[in-house]
């Protein structure tokens, strides 16, 4: 069998496999040239989601007759400068795009019209259908660019078929664009698609402005700014605090020198910096840009440029976590204060009822009443398991706490607050889980929690395979204040147990944390494996739902974590206050 050489249009189509997909990843392709063209204002437009076509608009250099039929021959490009081009630095580029691979990709499997003109010159149209030269010739526009893709597919059935629904194409295409104009706010975006303006977001605006606006208004008053530098590495971007999540991971945008890009590391990171702050099933929305030295980071590692890989990995992974917790460190306990409409709706004024329902509870007249003594009983719903205590000293003013002065608790479980603007709501477990955690997160940096030493030692049993994960972290968990040692082949010996958790079940801590440490492989860092310990003791070390506290108690509880950070929620993610601003209150009664 002798070897022969590919026809051009087949390499091309080859090498479209790979830089084109999809409808998004020409959509990607055409909306970086355009930013690298120095642009300021960029307008797609979409039909079916991209499928049936593509229109990308810019008022940028624009491009001469001579330089468009560069443009669409393979590896042809004005984006790697002379030194670089001399030197074959790669790795030094500045632009979004390199490889010149995009616009004869794209137009071997597509009906691809490019326009375009330079200020001051004359306006270039070339039309390409599916690798084919049809038509080249005067156009008149604006000085810039316009480029249209029509019929992606049409003639390789096999890769079209395998196209999403527009609807589905349509939100990718979409993500595609929210990134790079994130990554661009001095740059304005406008998306329409079949006719209707979906996005639209102007030139100028701050980095903050611009994330809000393509992900949630409500992001910028919950969220916190991250900068930082180490080792020429900076981070910036926002990040929402821990109880402003999502249930998808699709609100985490990461830049690595202002290119989009989806990095498992970053991903991981990111999942580090939250942990013990989020539930299992709950994300993080983050936008964060990281700017490194061009020597640092490959981005030549996959045509679609959306993978990098960095020199340093530690570093990177280091600087994400340390300059996302601290960011969130100074977040003290703020939490998401926006209403939540499901629970408002349930605050109504319910109509009193002449029948009991089953479980109400009677309250006769007064044994001691004789005129009352006849009538028929009244039924009620039981009275509220609420306490409250007369004060003993003068009640402090709401004005010096953020989150107020207790007034009572309810059900045993939720300490009441009067704030200055509003009622807060305290559930008493969650937030002294997380105060518990904050207070073994100083002990342990401080040099080792204290212990309490058991007067009789307690024999946990547990199958092997748990009694041999314990043993292998017993150094670990020694440093935490709980001593362990094997006990025969199924079972372990707790002789010490950490102070700050108090009188807790330590069988139900000893099993829970062999769990603990089997979910978790050893990728995981020391300081890692020691937070996830640490949550699950301070879960068991708390103040229990059912407890009655007195004022005194929720006082301190309150004041506690105002200077505790993480204090908004617990270390699974929950929110531990909520606060019923005054102007909710008025609108629950009618007032407003």
């Amino acid at each position: 069998m002798s070897i022969r050489r590919l026809p051009p249009n087949l390499v091309n189509r080859i090498a479209a496999g790979e830089v084109v997909e999809r409808p998004a990843a020409a959509l990607k392709e055409l909306v970086e040239n355009a930013v690298d063209a120095g642009a300021c204002r960029i307008s797609v437009r979409l039909s079916a989601g991209g499928v049936d076509g593509i229109e990308v608009v810019d008022d940028g250099c624009g491009m001469d007759a001579e330089s468009m039929a560069l443009a669409l021959e393979r590896h042809a490009t004005s984006k790697l400068p002379e030194s670089l081009w001399e030197a074959g630095a790669i790795e030094g580029v500045a632009t979004l795009g390199f490889r010149g691979e995009a616009l004869p990709s794209i137009a071997s499997v597509a009906r691809l019209t490019l326009e375009s003109r330079v200020r001051g010159g004359e306006g270039w149209r070339r039309i390409v259908d599916n690798g084919e030269l049809i038509e080249e010739g005067p156009a008149a526009l604006p000085p810039g660019t316009r480029v249209r893709v029509e019929g992606l597919f049409e003639r390789i059935p096999a890769r079209r078929k395998f196209l999403r629904s527009p609807r589905a194409e349509y939100a990718a295409c979409l993500d595609v664009v929210r990134r790079l104009a994130m990554a661009r706010p001095e740059i304005g975006f406008a998306v329409e698609h079949d006719g209707r303006r979906v996005l639209s977001v102007p030139p100028g605006e701050t980095r903050p402005e611009r994330v809000a606006a393509l992900t949630d208004r409500a992001l910028a008053d919950n969220s916190v700014a991250i900068d930082l530098d180490r080792a020429g590495h900076v981070l910036g971007g926002v990040a929402g605090l821990p109880t402003f999540n999502r249930g998808l991971a699709d609100h985490q945008y990461l830049f690595v020198n202002g290119r989009p890009v989806r990095d498992k590391l970053l991903v991981g990171a990111v999942r580090g910096a939250y942990a013990e702050m989020l539930a299992r099933d709950r994300h993080a929305v983050v936008a964060l840009f990281l700017d490194v030295p061009a020597d640092s980071v490959d981005v030549n590692v996959h045509p679609a440029k959306t993978e990098v890989r960095f020199r340093d990995p530690a570093l990177v992974r280091g600087l994400i976590v340390s300059g996302l917790r601290r960011a969130l460190d100074e977040a003290g306990h703020r939490v998401v204060q926006a209403a939540d409409a499901g629970a408002m709706a349930n605050w109504q004024a319910e109509p009193m009822t002449s029948s009991p329902p089953p479980e109400a509870f009677a309250w006769g007249p007064p044994a001691g009443d004789l005129l009352l003594r006849d009538a028929r009983p009244t039924f009620l719903s039981p009275p509220p398991a609420a306490r409250a205590e007369p004060a003993s000293e003068p009640v402090p003013s709401t004005t010096a706490h953020p989150l107020g002065v207790a007034r009572g608790q309810v059900a045993r479980t939720y300490i009441v607050a009067e704030a200055e603007d509003g009622l807060v709501i305290v559930d008493q477990h969650a937030a002294h889980e997380r105060l518990v955690l904050e207070r073994l997160r100083r002990a342990l940096t401080a040099g080792g929690a204290p212990r309490q030493a058991l007067l009789l030692p307690e024999v946990i049993e547990l199958d092997e395979p748990a009694c041999d994960r314990l043993e292998d972290r017993a150094g670990e968990l020694a440093e935490m204040g709980l001593e362990i040692e094997r006990f025969g082949v199924t079972a372990v010996l707790v002789r010490a147990v950490p102070a700050l958790l108090g009188q807790s079940d330590v069988a139900g801590l000893i099993r829970d944390l062999a769990d603990e440490i089997a979910a978790h492989d050893q990728a995981l860092s020391l300081k890692e494996r020691l937070d996830h310990v640490a949550a699950t003791m301070a879960c068991h070390g708390s103040v229990r739902a059912g407890r009655v506290l007195s004022v005194p108690e929720m006082n301190a509880l309150l004041r506690e974590m105002e200077v505790t950070p993480h204090s908004g929620q617990c270390n699974h993610g929950r929110p531990t206050w909520v606060k019923l601003a005054h102007g909710d209150i008025e609108k629950l009664f009618g007032r407003r």
